[in-house]
């Protein structure tokens, strides 16, 4: 049982209507306390600026033009600095590269100088050839009477030139080479001046060989002066037949120095007085051929051929 009385229903409404007043549910404040701010209505929300944008992907530079590369500097015997500027190396066999050599047959008809013996054929296997990585310039006993220009002599030889395709002021040559032999036989690699007049436009021979004295050389400049003997020197090589040899030139404004593997046997120096004795400031070409008798060459073994002169590569170098 309970312990209290019921409740008397006028007593229960009133204490109904009194809650009502105060608020009710106990969430009013307390009489007399400080009535508390309304709090501010959120603000807005702030939109988060746009994410920036990926900029386009720069395009690839577009590749360059690789430079070519540059002759090599100080290859072989050269002084240091200078470059390569023209070579053959004589790696495609048949005729000579036409684009590096031409053949000197001016003097056919009418007889070469120094009273020689031999008729310069153009464009002829049996004369001129690239065999086996070397140039073969070949010296036969042989009347090549049926050719137009034939003046009558009894041997066929070849003088290749670079007249007209590739001349030199200065630098350092080297051609390597191994020579004929033989009595008769007087093969000369050289260079002429492109003036076309001599002596005036000077020579300049990087190596002559004589048959009949098969260990010996000869280098000599020619200038006005001193006309068809020359300035020059001789120096013993008791392989120029049997192997092959470097026959070196290096031409200067101020001195002309021949020479064979790096050993100088004759040198000629500018004296400064002038075009006379020093006509080598202007260009001039490369020579290579085997003559047949002559002044130099002398009388002729006719059982000796045929012979040939036998080069493996012909390079020039220049200063920059």
């Amino acid at each position: 049982m309970n312990a209290t009385g019921p409740v008397p229903p006028l007593a229960l409404l009133a204490c109904l209507l009194q809650l009502a007043a105060c608020g009710g549910g106990g969430g009013g404040t307390s009489p007399g306390a400080a009535p508390v701010a309304a709090a501010p209505a959120p603000a807005p929300p702030v939109a988060a600026p746009p994410a920036p944008s990926t900029p386009p992907a720069t395009p690839p530079a577009p590749p360059s033009t690789p430079a070519p590369p540059a002759p090599p500097v100080n290859a072989g015997p050269a002084p240091a600095g200078y470059r390569l500027v023209w070579a053959d190396e004589f790696e495609r066999p048949g005729l000579p590269d036409a684009t590096r050599w031409g053949y000197d047959t001016e003097r056919n008809r009418l007889g070469w100088w120094n009273n020689e013996r031999q008729y310069y054929a153009a464009a002829r296997f049996q004369n001129s050839v690239v065999e086996g990585g070397r140039l073969l310039i070949t010296a036969r006993r042989e009347a090549l009477s049926q050719l137009p220009d034939w003046g009558g002599q009894g041997y066929s030889s070849a003088r290749l030139i670079t007249r007209g395709k590739a001349a030199w002021t200065y630098g350092f040559f080297e051609i390597r080479a191994r020579m004929p032999c033989g009595t008769g036989t007087w093969p000369a690699i050289w260079m002429l001046g492109t003036g076309g007049v001599w002596p005036d436009d000077g020579e300049i021979d990087i190596v002559e060989h004589v048959g009949r004295n098969p260990n010996e050389i000869l280098g000599t400049v020619h200038t006005p002066i001193t006309g068809g003997s020359g300035n020059g020197s001789r120096t013993a090589l008791p392989s120029a037949c049997t192997a092959f040899n470097d026959y070196q030139l290096h031409w200067t404004a101020d001195e002309i120095a021949i020479g064979v593997n790096g050993n100088v046997y004759h040198r000629y120096r500018n004296p400064r007085t002038g075009w006379p004795a020093w006509p080598f400031d202007a260009p001039q070409y490369l020579l290579l051929n085997i003559a047949v008798g002559g002044t130099l060459g002398g009388a002729v073994d006719d059982s000796i051929f045929p012979r040939t002169l036998e080069v493996e590569h012909v390079r020039v170098w220049q200063a920059p």
